[in-house]
């Protein structure tokens, strides 16, 4: 959550080297801390994502600064970044002094880059006394960190390769985390956020964090299996609010149209439900898009290969007509959604009870189903989870559960059975489907 962070103090370390390894997921742009230390704009230390989204260390030490900004911009909301901040000024060549890793590679391309003087021993970090915040800037309590972390590694007096803390997966050749990193922590080192949302210290040095302010959410999401969120950067027409890490769609009211996820299906079988915590007009569109929107007013089911039960009368809106299939429904209802490519069939259930009397394991046959083009026909060839909105009066919210096992902050009161075992819903999966996750998508 946006609001949290974790804090512990520091005790003497080494204030010339050290090594931080994090996984970050962004659910949010602009200014975001990672990690901080320091009491004042004086005296303070930072690494952070900066208002342009570039990756920066800043250090402060009474008009004496150290400042490193990449080019890179870091707005992908749906990746897990492995970020790493390598601090060595023993170092005699000047731009080893402070580097930058991101997924395994180290960032040679700098907007600002302003190193230290050799030996300077000046950062906050490891500073006898001094707090290190993670989550938040210290000093002004600003600039929380909106996402997900994991895998949160500092290493005292030690400077390490990103080798040390990830590797090549020989399959896939993706950039994963070592779970037990070979590594010396030091006096202030630490591993936390290791398994779910832990903050005792697993380093063996005792360096337990306190949560600070805010709610730690353990989530299946994690670096090795990246579940679907909704899109912030699919947004333009209908200039929603996304909040909770992306799975909560609050609609404006000035537009309407419809919004869509970070992952998209091309063939499987897959499940996803989505609770209506807030419907005051009665308006709302559940369902898929083959397309992002393309205008204001281009309502979810309007378009060609995009399909949705509408809250009003419970029918499937599709190519801008309608079709008598289920039930009405409304605030605190929940939507769960079958979607069936390999046999292009799409099926809605209501609080558990399959619409239309569907039988989302019927394959070919689709009793009950809603049938739907292959997704290779479609407009970009594959199919997104969708909400969407008929009206630009009122604000309605759509809480959407991936797998995660929450609605919002709140998690699921009763979790049904998932034959695949990938994800946590609130109402039994039928057999056959998964989560939309990277883990779902390869199964």
């Amino acid at each position: 959550m946006a609001s949290t962070y974790l804090t512990r103090t520091q005790s003497t370390g080494n204030r010339t080297t050290f090594t931080f390894s994090a996984w970050v997921k962004r659910s949010g742009f602009g200014t975001q801390h990672l990690i901080t230390c320091g009491a004042s704009s004086t005296y303070m230390t930072q690494f952070q994502f900066n208002s342009a989204d570039q990756l920066q260390f800043y250090n402060n030490d009474n008009g004496t600064t150290m400042h490193l900004q990449s080019n890179r911009v870091f707005r992908d909301t749906n990746a897990w970044y492995h970020i790493m901040l390598r601090f060595d000024t023993t170092q005699s060549t000047t731009n080893d002094r402070i580097r930058f890793y991101v997924n395994g590679e180290q960032v040679t391309s700098f907007a600002t880059q302003s190193q230290p003087t050799q030996n300077a021993d000046n950062t906050q970090f490891n500073y006898n006394g001094v707090a290190v915040d993670i989550g938040r800037r210290h000093h002004d309590n600003s600039d929380y960190f909106n996402g997900s972390m994991s895998h949160v590694n500092f290493c005292d007096g030690q400077s390490y390769a990103p080798t040390s803390f990830g590797e090549t997966d020989t399959t896939t050749g993706e950039w994963k985390a070592k779970t037990s990193p070979s590594v010396t922590y030091g006096n202030n080192g630490f591993f936390i956020l290791k398994d779910g949302n832990g903050i005792t210290d697993q380093s063996g040095e005792g360096n337990d964090f306190t949560l600070g302010g805010g709610t730690l959410t353990d989530l299946k999401d994690n670096p090795d299996n990246t579940f679907a969120t909704m899109n912030p950067l699919d947004n333009y027409y209908f200039d929603s609010t996304f909040v909770n890490g992306n799975t909560t769609v609050e609609t404006g009211t000035s537009k309407f149209s419809y919004n869509t996820s970070t992952l998209g299906v091309t063939t499987g079988k897959f499940y996803w439900e989505v609770k209506v915590a807030s419907l005051p007009s009665n308006t709302g569109f559940i369902g898929i898009a083959s397309q992002t929107a393309t205008a204001t007013g281009n309502t979810l089911g309007e378009n060609t290969s995009d399909y949705a039960i509408y809250s009003y009368n419970g029918n499937i809106y599709n190519n801008n007509s309608n079709s008598s299939y289920g039930n009405s429904f409304t605030a605190n209802d929940i939507i769960g959604v079958a979607l069936d490519c390999t046999n292009n069939k799409l099926y809605f259930s209501k609080n558990g009870v399959w619409q239309n009397s569907g039988v989302p394991t019927s394959g070919s046959t689709g009793t009950g189903a809603v049938s739907i083009d292959g997704a290779s026909t479609t407009n970009i060839g594959a199919y997104f989870p969708a909400v969407g909105d008929w009206t630009g009066t009122n604000t309605l919210t759509f809480q959407f559960n991936f797998g995660n096992g929450y609605f919002g902050t709140t998690a699921i009161s009763s979790a049904g059975t998932n034959a695949s075992n990938n994800g946590i819903f609130e109402y039994d999966v039928p057999t056959g489907y998964t989560a939309l996750s990277t883990k779902g998508l390869n199964l």
